[in-house]
């Protein structure tokens, strides 16, 4: 197979990049064992880097409220739907390792109404789906369902807001052409052993 390009636009070399943003990067590396492409590929805009990776930081990384396993379900539900290959792949690997099960990524991508997840799970999916793909249409009944399901006002919020981040996401994903990379295919299919 041949080695194609992570990303249509322009991939600056570490040594070229800011010292703040060279350091994440390499951060992440240590952490991950390679680069997801999506730090290089945002890499060659600083600034919005800069504002992307905040933003993902302060609602992907919360301990408190959704777990982290239910916040890649929204990441991995909605970026299907918006037909994202990157974040599907990419956040897929996280959220098999995050909720500990190798089926629940390709369930929740392919038709979340059908996977291995509570019917909670299933209301906050509903939720972020209509976020995601029909914002406008959004009323209060949506916010009654939610509430019964025992989510507060503050996960309701992280809900909205981690479909709406990633349907920004998954926009310069699919503009960029972002390959996903290799490592995640196979990130929490198999047990460590």
């Amino acid at each position: 197979m041949s080695e194609q390009a992570i990303s249509r636009f322009p991939v600056p070399e570490l040594k070229d990049l800011p010292d703040d943003i060279r350091e994440k990067i390499l951060a992440v590396q240590e952490k991950a064992g390679f680069v997801p492409n999506v730090f290089l590929t945002l890499a060659h805009r600083p600034d919005e880097f800069r504002a992307f990776f905040a933003y993902h930081d302060a609602l992907m990384e919360k301990n408190e409220g959704l777990t982290k396993a239910e916040r890649e379900m929204i990441v991995v539900a909605t970026s299907g739907a918006n037909n994202c290959l990157y974040c599907v792949v990419a956040h897929g690997a996280i959220l098999r390792i995050r909720a500990k099960n190798p089926r629940v990524a390709d369930q929740v991508a392919t038709n979340y109404r059908k996977a291995e997840i509570t019917l909670r799970q299933r209301a906050m999916l509903d939720f972020a789906m209509k976020v995601a793909l029909a914002a406008a249409t959004v009323d209060e009944a949506d916010f009654a369902v939610l509430r019964e399901h025992g989510f507060s006002e503050a996960d309701i919020w992280d809900i909205g807001a981690i479909a709406a981040f990633f349907a920004l996401s998954n926009r310069l994903a699919n503009l960029s052409s972002m390959r996903p990379n290799e490592e995640f295919y196979l990130m929490g299919r198999l047990p460590k052993g």
